[in-house]
């Protein structure tokens, strides 16, 4: 179905019959300007109904992405805030989802960042790890390789609506313990010493919530998840797995191909996403915004 507000000129449409309720495409608005509160909340209607949102031909500053992404809610640095690593841009909240090094250049493969960049490859959603939950996540696409470095994002709704009974009643009522580290360990990242450890501890995550814009039943696993409460580890990682495999079916995932001035955001309550291969040798340089819950963020600090 369409979205549109009335009298503004903002539209979303599906981005393909196949997906009619997942991906919308928006149309009738300029993100490098400040946002009336009217068109804010047309977006937000957007989000709650396709989960991801597609904007072509909007290139940005870093400046105007930020001030951009603060209409949707404070902003949050992510795990750089555990790992203390130097940024290259001009404001601590980009989160870089690029292979560019401080000075410039690509970065090599033994380069540690490029630990970040494979990660982001594995089914996620952004910092379920911390325990002030994030809302939405926005990139910017300022140069993208000729070939390969798709996004890939699927409904977390449509795969509960699926899923056989069985496993529903598995999974209702637990909880998966998210940790900020487990994907990267996974990889071979295991050099974190005790601070950083601390500053992120794990988070339990209702395994299935219902999404507060929609209405619509979630199930919410991802490679974070490291353990299943009432199962043991084992138990628990490969039930994680089963539903990776499960809410990542084709008919579930949309894939988008990058162009330079492509602005993307997504829900990431209502979403996983990763990155596809791409040689990483060639220039590759995307800018993420993440904003934290309104609520949860006036909550902290009070």
């Amino acid at each position: 179905m369409d979205v549109k507000v009335p009298p503004m000129s903002i539209t979303i449409q599906p981005v393909s019959a196949q997906h009619p309720d997942f991906v919308g495409v928006v149309q009738g608005v300029q993100l490098a300007q400040p946002l009336e509160p009217s068109v804010v909340a047309a977006i937000d209607a957007g989000m709650d109904h396709y989960g991801v949102l597609v904007f072509r031909d909007q290139p940005l500053t870093q400046s105007e992405q930020i001030a951009l992404a603060r209409h949707f809610g404070p902003l949050d640095a992510g795990l750089r805030k555990a790992t203390g690593a130097p940024t290259r841009f001009q404001h601590e909240e980009l989160i870089d989802i690029g292979n560019v090094k401080l000075d410039g250049a690509v970065a090599d493969r033994s380069d540690q960042k490029l630990i970040g960049v494979l990660a982001n490859q594995l089914w996620h959603s952004d910092s379920t790890f911390q325990d002030l939950p994030v809302k939405y996540s926005m990139l910017s696409a300022v140069v993208v390789p000729d070939s390969g470095a798709d996004t890939e994002w699927c409904d977390l709704r449509a795969a509960w609506d699926d899923l056989p009974r069985e496993l529903q009643t598995l999974v209702e009522g637990r909880t998966a313990q998210h940790s900020a580290f487990h994907s990267r360990i996974l990889l071979g990242d295991d050099k974190y010493d005790a601070a950083q450890l601390e500053r992120f501890p794990p988070v339990d995550r209702a395994l299935v919530h219902v999404h507060p814009g929609s209405g619509r039943k979630v199930l919410f696993a991802s490679v974070h998840c490291q353990q299943v409460s009432g199962m043991t580890v084992p138990e628990g990682r490969l039930l994680v797995q089963e539903l990776l495999e499960h809410a990542t079916q084709r008919k579930y995932v949309y894939r988008h191909q990058w162009q330079v001035g492509d602005y993307v955001m997504w829900d990431n309550r209502a979403t996983l996403h990763r990155g596809r291969r791409y040689d990483l040798s060639v220039r590759r340089d995307l800018r993420r915004t993440t904003t934290l819950e309104r609520w949860a963020a006036q909550a902290a600090a009070a």
